[in-house]
């Protein structure tokens, strides 16, 4: 599913606009990304979290040059589902 698959289902379903729908959705996207630039977890309860994750130092190899490098450690944005979400997709969606 894509975003324009989203805004046309929301859209059908409420009665909106799709411009409108969509610029709803833009923002909401904007909020969040906006939030988590400023190091604040979005919490959406039912749904999960958008978090910053904190990865470590680690190393890595240059094959090229067959040096070992040090990989700083780096924060990165990721979601968390709800423990209700992920139990309904696993009553609803089968093991292919």
């Amino acid at each position: 599913m894509t975003k324009a698959d989203i805004v046309t289902k929301i859209s059908d379903r409420l009665g909106v606009e799709k411009i409108e729908t969509q610029a709803i959705i833009e923002q909401f996207m904007k909020e969040v990304k906006n939030s988590l630039e400023t190091g604040e977890n979005v919490y959406l309860r039912g749904f999960g979290s958008f978090i910053i994750k904190t990865r470590a130092e680690k190393k890595g190899r240059n094959i090229s040059k067959n040096v070992t490098i040090s990989i700083p450690a780096q924060n990165i944005p990721a979601f968390k589902p709800a423990k209700v979400f992920v139990d309904r997709i696993k009553e609803k969606v089968k093991v292919s």
